[in-house]
């Protein structure tokens, strides 16, 4: 037993009491319904409070419950009252999610926490001193195998040392036509994962943990493109660091970012989260929600602490969030993987919904048995889960309720609009939506010079654009959360128009 984990075990009070967390380290023994079985409920079985199967635990329906009626109370007895209050409150969180952005991006500036590997000290590992590393692809209707696999060759890591791991549904026909005729090297494994709910990508990474050879174990998406050292530079800085790092996030760019207006926005949405956010929550040592790919882990621990969530389907940021209250910390590392920058607005929002929802799921979850336990940061811990976690869909739906309240009042000049805002919430909704917007568009112009990217420099001016498209994703994702909780909704690849520069 790890100590992080152990100091929660001996707490009865705390989720992980008795330690039944862990994956077995070896499915020797079980069939492949048996595994799936696993890959799928371990977690929630050994610690309901830490799964997102139920979306809401007994007391938080009461407590929810509770506001809802005491909401309609208040609207009955004293409505414009009531909406005075529920105006001011909002707008209080509205800023205080900005400040706190705010802070993030400051620290980013100052330089964060960032861990640099030069090529010299990655290839100075002799190949007798380097793991044998993990690398899990799930993949889902992915018809173009051919170049994943051309990707995957161009690490340069010692092929005896290579566990590739390709998890395929068994019924995924798409996938399963791609492969045929490829060549495969002897370190890659098809992994046929048998049909069984939930259909997600964590389950299929449960799955594929289960023979996995590697002492660190990393994920990439089929469209990934590491650079070729990335491997070498994460088993550097693990070897060097000590074991309370669990787990170094290496950087995501797109490499189609000049293909529309949607990929520009979403290269310098990238471009902020991990050039500023993410050094800044690792400054003020808050927790850190992991990306859903090229995440570097200690093999041991991913295994400890029950592997992915399969029911959240942002399973890579509730896995920061735990590996947080457990004690470990999660590094930056300067090494990018190129990706693709969808390009498509509906299948944008798709993916930006599942987010979202994702996010609210990560809050409802990480908010029961006492809230993100404090081992690290604590103000910054509870900082951290609301209003960066919680925030972040939370700032993109409100953005329409105040948009909203705008455009009415300036059409109608209606009294009773007015009357919402007394003068302290006037004041706060005022700061919140001139202030607050124009730093979000400043920071977005100091994203794109740090990038180098002074084409990006007029889709920063037009950011509000993007922002409405964050509000569509972040209403269906607090309806889906509430109607499909667990499905996850598969975002289209191959959508780019030939290899952009970067």
């Amino acid at each position: 037993m790890s100590e992080p984990v152990a100091r929660l075990a001996a707490d009865e009070t705390a989720p992980l009491a008795g330690n039944a967390l862990a994956l077995p380290r070896s499915v020797a023994g079980l069939d492949a319904v048996q595994r799936a079985h696993l890959a799928a409920h371990a977690l929630a079985e050994a610690a309901p409070t830490l799964s997102a199967r139920s979306v809401t635990t007994r007391g938080q329906r009461v407590a929810l419950g509770a506001v809802a009626v005491a909401l309609v109370v208040a609207l009955v007895a004293a409505p414009q009252q009531a909406l005075t209050v529920a105006v001011g409150m909002l707008s209080a969180v509205y800023l205080a999610a900005l400040i706190y952005r705010g802070l993030l991006f400051y620290q980013g500036i100052r330089g964060g926490q960032v861990i640099r590997v030069s090529d010299e000290q990655a290839r100075s590992l002799h190949v007798d001193d380097l793991p044998v590393y993990t690398v899990l692809i799930p993949v889902l209707h992915e018809p173009l195998m051919s170049v994943l696999v051309a990707n995957l060759k161009r690490l340069e890591y010692p092929a005896d040392r290579l566990d590739i791991r390709l998890l395929v549904e068994a019924d995924d026909t798409i996938t399963r036509a791609a492969l045929e005729g490829l060549e495969l090297d002897a370190y890659f494994t098809v992994v046929d994962i048998p049909p069984s709910q939930p259909r997600t990508k964590p389950k299929a990474c449960n799955f594929g943990l289960g023979e996995a050879r590697g002492g660190l174990v990393t994920i990439y998406d089929a469209e990934d493109r590491p650079e070729p050292l990335q491997l070498r530079r994460a088993a550097y800085a693990l070897g060097h660091l000590g074991p309370e790092v669990a787990c170094i996030q290496a950087q995501l760019a797109f490499y189609n970012s000049r293909q529309n207006l949607l990929t520009r926005w979403f290269a310098l949405d990238y471009g902020a989260w991990f050039h500023y956010l993410l050094p800044g929550l690792e400054a003020l040592r808050a927790p850190i929600p992991l990306g859903g790919t090229s995440n570097h882990f200690r093999a041991e621990v991913l295994y400890g602490i029950g592997g992915w969530d399969p029911w959240n389907v942002t399973e890579d940021a509730d896995l920061g969030l735990r590996l947080h209250r457990l004690g470990y910390q999660v590094e930056v590392l300067e090494s990018v993987t190129w990706e693709e920058a969808n390009s498509d607005g509906i299948n944008w929002i798709r993916q930006r919904s599942r987010w979202y929802k994702g996010y609210l799921q990560t809050l409802l979850v990480h908010l029961r048995a006492g809230g993100p336990v404090p081992t690290r940061g604590g103000f910054a811990s509870w900082a951290g889960l609301l209003l960066f976690v919680g925030g972040t869909p939370l700032l993109a739906a409100l953005n329409g309720f105040q948009w909203g309240l705008t455009i009415a009042w300036a059409l109608t000049r209606s009294e009773v609009i007015a009357g919402w805002f007394p003068p302290t919430v006037y004041y706060v909704a005022m700061i919140s939506a001139v202030l607050g917007n124009g730093l979000v568009i400043y920071f977005n112009v100091l994203t794109a010079r740090a990038m180098g990217r002074p084409d990006l420099m007029w889709a920063a001016l037009l950011s509000p654009g993007y922002w409405f498209l964050m509000w569509l994703a972040a209403l269906k994702a607090f309806v889906q959360l509430i109607i499909k909780p667990s499905y996850w909704e598969k975002t289209a690849h191959g959508l780019d128009e030939g290899d952009h520069a970067h």
